[in-house]
């Protein structure tokens, strides 16, 4: 594993961190744990969870792992958890919330907490507001709950610009993977250039990178794959201190390390090539994150969004989005759920929640359009 200084910190972390987003739901907490633990054997000293992950699941299967390594005399690794300011709107509430995180993690403190998801300059401001989250954060800080206060982003790389002009975090966690890197790589530069840490989340972009090998080959070079060349893009980026990656197998943080120890980097001159064969679309493009999984009328909103991105990213013709929606990989996305995209009553919940700011209403009207169109046609076979 390579490991670099946290700017501003003498902690020396990972270049692949675990992300906390993606475990497997149909396994165990104590399943789960033990690839936690297997990352750690691997070399992987930074994990990165929240509430509310994996059903609010992920901190309590990060606390399984911790307290096994405690046990065995381990404490050389980073945690990472985050609170939401519209959520932590007080003092109190926010200091309540770090206390929580570090009771279900099974540590005496929280090495990294991000004020979570700021997605515009507002939220930002409601934090550092009098007896806002932030004071309650500054608080757990001088009482030894926090080493190091940062923020999750998902705003234009000119406000990630304005709000670490502030001073008022060590870095940021970012959505940053190489087909959307062009749109926010002026804030990875900006935070790098300025000393701050830059950790980059969502590095296969929801899963479209896998999913879409073929179209997307001309990411890759020599013999890798464009997923290997995407995760190559994040963890050797010199501009980049650590890489999230959500791991769900052992193969998966094989080849996250082995790429890391090799360091084989994307110079500015491989980015600008990648430039010729992007369009404006990948910022409008859904990252998988499932916040807008929040809908009153159980409609599986992520699900139709990623699918989205087929016609988004790869220009799909209305005929073939018939068919990709009503496919076999439309209904093993939503079969726990029972409402569909026609039962959208426009009540906004998903589009609050959602990091990339998608219209995602709608979306969900033209995708009802294709379902009632593909089930006219098989009416009438």
């Amino acid at each position: 594993m390579r490991y670099v200084r946290y700017p501003g910190t003498d902690k020396m972390v990972s270049s692949v961190g675990f992300g906390g987003l993606r475990f497997d739901k149909s396994k165990s907490n104590e399943e789960n744990a033990k690839l936690v633990i297997y990352a750690y054997e691997k070399g992987i000293n930074y994990f990165d969870t929240a509430p509310g992950y994996v059903d609010d699941r992920s901190e309590d299967i990060m606390g399984i792992a911790i307290r096994e390594l405690h046990a065995r005399g381990k404490n050389d690794f980073y945690i990472s958890t985050k609170g939401k300011p519209m959520v932590y709107d007080t003092k109190q509430k926010a200091i309540q919330a770090v206390k929580r995180s570090i009771e279900r993690l099974g540590v005496n403190k929280i090495d990294f907490y991000n004020v979570w998801g700021l997605k515009n300059l507002a939220q930002y401001n409601a934090c550092m507001s009098e007896g806002g989250q932030y004071e309650g954060l500054l608080e757990c800080q001088e009482l030894g709950l926090i080493d190091h206060i940062v923020f999750s982003s998902h705003q234009p790389g000119d406000e990630v610009l304005r709000v670490l002009d502030e001073g008022k975090f060590q870095g940021v966690t970012m959505g940053i993977n190489i087909l959307n890197y062009h749109y926010r790589w002026d804030g990875i530069q900006y935070a790098y250039d300025k000393g701050y840490g830059v950790v980059a989340m969502n590095p296969l972009s929801g899963g479209t990178i896998p999913s879409h090998e073929k179209e997307l080959s001309f990411l890759a070079k020599d013999k890798e794959t464009p997923t290997q060349a995407a995760l190559r893009f994040n963890i050797n980026s010199k501009e980049i201190t650590v890489s999230l990656i959500g791991f769900n197998n052992i193969e998966e943080i094989d080849m996250a390390c082995k790429i890391a120890e090799e360091n084989k980097v994307f110079t500015k001159e491989d980015r600008d090539e990648l430039l010729e064969h992007f369009s404006c679309v990948t910022n409008e493009m859904c990252t998988g994150c499932s916040y807008c999984k929040v809908c009153p009328k159980d409609i599986n909103v992520p699900a139709y969004m990623l699918m989205y991105n087929e016609k988004q990213m790869f220009g799909k013709s209305d005929e073939q989005m018939q068919d990709i929606v009503y496919g076999l990989e439309y209904w093993n996305y939503t079969a726990n759920t029972v409402g569909r995209a026609k039962d959208c009553i426009e009540c906004k919940a998903c589009e609050i929640q959602c990091t990339q700011s998608l219209p995602i209403i709608s979306r969900l009207k033209e995708i009802a359009k294709w379902e009632a169109q593909k089930e006219d046609v098989y009416q009438k076979l």
